[in-house]
């Protein structure tokens, strides 16, 4: 489990090169929480809009994830865990004020850029109220 990236994954930098192609410009690995600790994957600052790129394996993908035969009761338990705590991120930082964009790996990297790209077009035209 140690050399499972939990940076710079190939949904990651696939999504953050179609962003940047569209002349979006983004803040990466930006802890948004203190306590408890919770690090989004890009960051707009300005419109607060938080990118996820989510594992299909490590979130629980509706339509991907597997569950392992061995050690079946760990891993539904860190499975669940994940989906839980992610849970708990989106509740946290949209009473913060912040939206929340989950993508997940198998997304294609144009249709996610296509739905944060929107949220950013509609905070320039409304201002910081739509983001709330």
């Amino acid at each position: 489990m140690a050399r499972v990236r939990q940076r710079g994954t190939r949904a990651e930098i696939d999504l953050r090169k179609v962003l940047h192609a569209r002349g979006l410009r983004y803040r990466l690995h930006v802890p948004l929480l203190t306590k408890p600790r919770r690090i989004a994957d890009i960051v707009f600052p300005k419109a607060r809009i938080a990118v996820f790129v989510d594992g299909c394996f490590w979130h629980g993908c509706p339509e991907h994830a597997s569950w392992p035969k061995t050690n079946a009761d760990f891993w539904r338990e860190k499975i669940e865990t994940n989906r839980s705590r992610d849970a708990d991120t989106n509740l946290r930082l949209d009473a913060l004020g912040w939206k929340i964009v989950r993508i997940w790996e198998h997304e294609d990297a144009s249709d996610a850029a296509n739905r944060i790209a929107e949220l950013i077009d509609a905070h320039k035209k409304n201002g910081t109220e739509l983001c709330r």
